[in-house]
């Protein structure tokens, strides 16, 4: 037995409006995540692992 697609739903005026604003916000602040500690860490494995 097949399943029923569920319709996706559609964001309308102020809804629409601020997931536009807060999609706008989220992109301006692309890379404002420091991932400097994580690469020291994952850099650090790989030495120890002799696969860099």
């Amino acid at each position: 037995m097949a399943i029923a697609i569920k319709s996706i739903p559609t964001l309308k005026d102020k809804e629409a409006a601020a997931f536009v604003k807060k999609a706008e916000e989220a992109a301006a602040n692309r890379g404002a995540i420091d991932f400097t500690k994580q690469i020291k860490d994952a850099q650090a494995i790989l030495a120890k692992a002799k696969l860099r």
